[in-house]
Order: structure tokens, then C-alpha cells, then sequence
């Protein structure tokens, strides 16, 4: 059963790009989602975060979890890898 991975984050945050690769690396399919150009996104990421636009922030099938500082052990539990 394959996962609906959505990453929230930015192109100048160095966790995000971490993950970005991790993701590649384990030949992870995902939705990548830039908050600095979309507004709605944001909000989302402020919603699951206390106010904070924390990032990167994942929403796996509904299920909504950030990893900032991003921690690869952290998410393989999440993905259930």
C-alpha cells in the first residue's frame, strides 16, 4: 500500500533540503510544497506547528508531522521504513 507523502518547506531551508535528499535517496515518491509562494500552505504549516512555520513539515495520508531540525531516523519511523 503505497503512502501519500506531502513535504511543506522552502528552497532556502537546509532541513528541508536533508529531506529532500532522503527522500530521493530511498527512492521516496512525495508532493513537494513551497510556503514562500503559496500562502494556503503556509497557514497549514502554521496550523500543525503552534503559529510556526516549521519546515520541513510532512503530511503522510493525513497524518501531519514536522522534523525541523530534520532527523532521518525520525521520519523512516513516521514512513515506517
Amino acid at each position: 500500500m503505497s503512502q501519500h507523502i506531502r513535504m511543506y518547506g522552502s528552497k532556502w531551508c537546509g532541513d528541508c533540503r536533508r529531506a529532500r535528499n532522503f527522500l530521493k535517496e530511498k527512492g521516496i515518491t512525495y508532493e513537494d510544497v513551497d510556503i514562500d509562494t503559496d500562502r494556503a500552505a503556509a497557514e497549514f504549516v502554521m496550523q500543525h506547528n503552534d503559529g510556526k512555520q516549521k519546515v520541513p513539515t510532512f503530511d503522510v495520508d493525513g497524518r501531519v508531522f514536522s522534523s525541523s531540525p530534520f532527523d532521518a531516523e525520525q521520519v523512516s519511523r513516521e514512513l515506517g521504513l
